[in-house]
């Protein structure tokens, strides 16, 4: 195979998947890991594509593999991200169990929580205050706190959530992907996310569409370990893969 052959079909497979490793490039070329090294090396000097440890990531779709602070994710897609909440607040009901992981999406529900028999189980210290001025009941998940998302982590909280049985779990994602599955960008966070959705009766996964076909640094479930909650979908093959919700405009359309 030619080297502008090659090249090419290493932006093919970047612009399906957002993130290729030489490894696997490798086997799939027919070639060794030094070529295509030296061809990633190549692309990302015409500015092509980003160089990452072990492979490349898209241009478009770095993002997914950079953490940017709490208040910056919540200036993001604020219309999808509040109908996406919205729509995922009408779902619970009175006497549900409900954990609500951290996260910007999963946060903005709590300004639509309507039913008040309902106890809520959290690993966001900012999701745990705002519920608490609600007046709901809520369980703080302990363990070690991150900064960067404001999210408790660790063995201890993983204790702590093997403890309960939820009937309804709301989660975030970097990124989804028909291959990869959910996935995000700390490890321990993922560790946290798998053993909540282990321990639900339903998992509601919240993303908007700009999450579709986006691959981030660690997998923590499969597509069909929960339903989709998003404002459209753009890709209709995710369909046959699981459940997904297109969460309605208007507000009027839900309650």
């Amino acid at each position: 195979m030619l080297q502008n052959e090659r090249q090419n079909r290493i932006l093919d497979e970047l612009e399906i998947h957002h993130a290729v490793k030489v490894n696997e490039l490798a086997k799939q070329l027919d070639t060794s890991e030094s070529t295509i090294r030296r061809d990633i090396n190549e692309l990302a000097q015409m500015g092509k594509l980003k160089k990452v440890f072990g492979g490349a990531i898209s241009v478009s779709r770095g993002s997914a593999f950079v953490e940017s602070d709490v208040a910056s994710r919540a200036r993001m897609n604020v219309e999808e991200k509040e109908r996406i909440a919205r729509y995922a607040a009408s779902l619970i009901e009175d006497n549900d169990f409900v954990y609500l992981d951290a996260g910007t999406t999963t946060g903005r529900m709590i300004d639509f929580l309507e039913k008040k028999n309902v106890t809520y189980v959290t690993n966001g210290i900012t999701h745990a205050r705002r519920l608490i001025e609600r007046g709901f009941p809520v369980f703080m998940i302990g363990g070690l706190l991150r900064p960067a998302s404001e999210a408790v982590v660790g063995e201890a909280a993983i204790e702590a959530i093997r403890r309960f049985n939820f009937t309804k779990c709301f989660m975030g994602a970097k990124g989804l992907d028909a291959e990869k599955g959910f996935t995000t960008l700390d490890i321990s966070e993922a560790a946290v996310k798998t053993a909540v959705m282990e321990k639900a009766g339903c998992t509601y996964m919240l993303a908007d569409h700009t999450k579709f076909n986006l691959v981030s640094s660690v997998s923590f479930a499969a597509l069909e370990d929960a339903c989709i909650i998003t404002d459209r979908l753009e890709d209709p093959r995710y369909r046959t893969l699981t459940e997904i919700l297109e969460a309605p405009e208007h507000r009027d359309d839900i309650f």
